[in-house]
């Protein structure tokens, strides 16, 4: 990940994000740094337009359509009701069982 922070900070410094520069970038940040990593890192940006592609991830979220705010089905209700209903069974069924707890078992 901080290879990817490194060049987003050398784009908005308007450096040249090339081997050099990353690898002076990582090593002042204290990062270990793996040549092949920053080779890689350098290829795959060359052609890249980092500001466009920016702009183009922070405006996909905001396009994406909302979920609608209960989908829920029919079914889905009814299972959970019927879950609920076995849960409550089961409190009741505890309910009927001495627990052991309180004071009166201290005294026998």
């Amino acid at each position: 990940m901080e290879y990817i922070y490194t060049a987003l900070i050398l784009n908005e410094l308007g450096e040249e994000i090339s081997e050099d520069t990353v690898t002076a970038v990582l090593e002042a940040a204290g990062a270990a740094v793996e040549e092949s990593r920053v080779k890689a890192l350098v290829a795959a940006l060359e052609d890249v337009d980092i500001d466009e592609a920016v702009e183009t991830a922070a405006v996909a979220p905001a396009a994406a359509p909302a979920a609608p705010a209960d989908s829920t089905t029919e079914d889905d209700t009814e299972a959970a009701t019927d879950a609920d209903a076995e849960a409550a069974e089961a409190d009741e069924d505890e309910d009927d069982e001495p627990s052991g707890e309180g004071l009166g078992t201290l005294f026998g």
